[in-house]
């Protein structure tokens, strides 16, 4: 299983990706827009593939602490180890990093105004999220996540 401590990310590391482009992931899921709606339910389409977001304190995932992985719902990439989970009190699950560095890409977003890094599953391009540099030591990075992008695929964390 992948290692939580090879995936240790700064701020300028993660700007720089999504200036000049992400890793090569470890795989590819290319779907057609017909099949991802075949898979996903209704909300989860509309986050994963429409970079919606969903309610804030709408899931109960996000008080959720027993160890784990989570993986990206769409096409079960292991994204996140729950040793790097933590209480942000944003009302989405948070995360100081993924489990490796090239599970999660980097984009610019512009939107609504406001200047941020939208992450999205480097496998899928799901959207998940937005990294903030406000996060705990010592990656002082928030990975804010929509709960609908992910599902627990174990109990047991990487080693």
């Amino acid at each position: 299983m992948n290692n939580p401590t090879k995936a240790k990310s700064t701020w300028a590391a993660v700007v720089q990706q999504a200036d000049r482009g992400n890793p090569m992931p470890p795989r590819r899921d290319e779907r057609s827009t017909e099949q991802w709606q075949a898979a996903l339910t209704p909300e989860q389409f509309y986050v994963m593939r429409h970079k919606g977001t969903e309610r804030p304190h709408s899931s109960e995932m996000c008080s959720l602490f027993t160890p784990g992985i989570y993986a990206c719902a769409g096409c079960n990439t292991p994204l996140f180890d729950s040793s790097h989970k933590f209480e942000s009190g944003t009302g989405w699950p948070s995360f100081s990093g993924p489990i490796e560095p090239n599970v999660v890409a980097y984009h610019n977003d512009g939107g609504f105004g406001m200047a941020r890094i939208e992450t999205t599953c480097n496998v899928c391009d799901a959207h998940l999220g937005h990294v903030f540099p406000d996060g705990p030591a010592p990656s002082g990075l928030r990975y804010c996540i929509n709960a609908v992008s992910l599902k627990k695929v174990s109990t047991n964390t990487a080693g």
